[in-house]
């Protein structure tokens, strides 16, 4: 059966609301520019959290926006840098799934169809209003036969297409819960990593943090193994706000703490944390899932360097006491979740290989003993999988290799990459 994927634009494919910028951008000169941004403000969550239609909510917007064609090549240059964050990392999705992806959304074709089309998404499956213009380019209002300018738009135009097959639905908004709730779609996924409304939120088959957490559900290709929002990173102790905001922002699940407990420690992929709380080296035998400690400060001690090298786990460090450590370390982190890259860890060999496009990337983590790496090589080359490049560092506890292989493996062969005997800890990376 065909599988269809409706996609909202505003506060979904850009983390922005395109209208609430455009009025940024063309009032910015007007002495009531910040009252009027309100009242399109108000007008916009009104309409997404279902408390005013949005027939009556567009046609306000536009009116206040006083806006024109100069204003609109403005608004797209912005909204191009404003690309939500997985779904701008996905771009494989849309290309593998060009076909069976439609952008429905309430706002204009005249900034959208510039903006997704740069991700492979067809201009024919970009289904929006657009404007009317006076001969000097002023916008002077819409096309109201438009079905997406009326209240239930969206519902409206799926009768009109009569997809035939699942349609599975992503957006932030009350409007893109409405396909729900007219039984035309199998699955409403309610998406916050902009913004949660709660009302919508609720209601919604599934809430998704990202697009990555929706690509892992349905199983579909995507550019990194595991959702990061998946990912919880405990804090504990003095650590800066902005080193928080930018794990946030990279889309882990935070999770503010005042002292270290087993339980917190059972589930944490990353710990950040001060000098003062550091973790000892037995509370990290309770530390299963645990891959990365980022201190900001100085190891307290060389056992705890030792121990969690044994375990797999990297620790970043900063002796010096660097200002900048709000920004050093969370990018230092970043760089060994995302890219295995090793460089200025305190316990791990130093590795910094650089990103392969179209291929996958290994990690495996083991005790440095000899043969490990033939018995890996070995598991690819049973399966005649191909070996886009490798790397291998070593220090007296562990060998760390990172392998770029081609896709279209079969997954078995990770189970018995994990199954290698001396294994530490081995993990798919994208």
């Amino acid at each position: 059966m065909e599988q269809y994927f409706i996609i909202d634009f505003d506060s979904t494919f850009t983390q922005v609301e395109a209208l609430d910028e455009l009025a940024r951008i063309s009032l910015k000169n007007h002495p009531d520019r910040e009252k009027i941004y309100k009242q399109i403000e108000d007008l916009t969550n009104a309409s997404m959290e279902g408390k005013l239609s949005f027939t009556q909510s567009l046609e306000n917007r536009v009116k206040l926006l006083q806006a024109n064609r100069g204003h609109l090549a403005l608004l797209i240059n912005h909204l191009k840098k404003k690309v939500s964050v997985s779904f701008a990392r996905n771009t494989i999705f849309f290309k593998n799934h060009a076909d069976e992806v439609l952008i429905v959304s309430g706002g204009f074709k005249e900034f959208i169809t510039p903006v997704v089309t740069e991700y492979h998404i067809k201009k024919e499956n970009i289904y929006a209003n657009t404007f009317v213009f006076d001969e000097d380019g002023n916008i002077i209002g819409y096309d109201t036969a438009n079905p997406l300018s009326q209240e239930g738009g969206k519902v409206k135009l799926l009768k009109e297409l009569d997809l035939k097959g699942e349609i599975f639905g992503i957006g932030d908004g009350y409007s893109d819960f409405q396909l729900k709730e007219s039984g035309m779609i199998k699955k409403f996924f309610a998406f916050t990593e902009n913004i949660e409304r709660k009302s919508v939120a609720e209601k919604a088959d599934h809430v998704t943090p990202s697009f990555d957490e929706f690509l892992y559900i349905n199983k579909l290709p995507r550019a990194i193994s595991y959702p990061k929002n998946r990912i919880k990173c405990l804090v504990i102790g003095n650590v800066d706000e902005e080193a928080i905001a930018q794990m946030k922002k990279e889309g882990y699940n935070i999770r503010v703490k005042d002292r270290i407990e087993d339980k917190y420690l059972e589930e944490a992929g990353i710990i950040f944390c001060d000098e003062e709380h550091q973790p000892s080296p037995v509370q990290l035998q309770n530390a299963g899932r645990l891959k990365a400690i980022g201190i900001f400060g100085k190891i307290n001690s060389k056992k705890l360097a030792e121990v969690a090298c044994e375990n797999g786990v990297i620790i970043f460090d900063d002796p010096k006491h660097n200002p900048h450590n709000d920004d050093f370390i969370p990018k230092r982190v970043m760089a060994f979740m995302n890219e295995g890259k090793t460089h200025t860890s305190c316990n791990f060999p130093d590795l910094q290989p650089p990103r392969v496009n179209n291929a996958h990337r290994l990690i495996h983590i083991h005790k440095n003993l000899p043969g490990i790496l033939a018995k890996i090589n070995e598991v690819f080359a049973r399966h005649q999988i191909n070996i886009v490049a490798e790397f291998l560092v070593t220090n007296a506890q562990i060998g760390y290799v990172i392998t770029d292989v081609n896709t279209g493996y079969d997954t078995s062969v990770l189970n018995e990459l994990k199954a290698i005997e001396h294994t530490i800890k081995f993990r798919l990376l994208y």
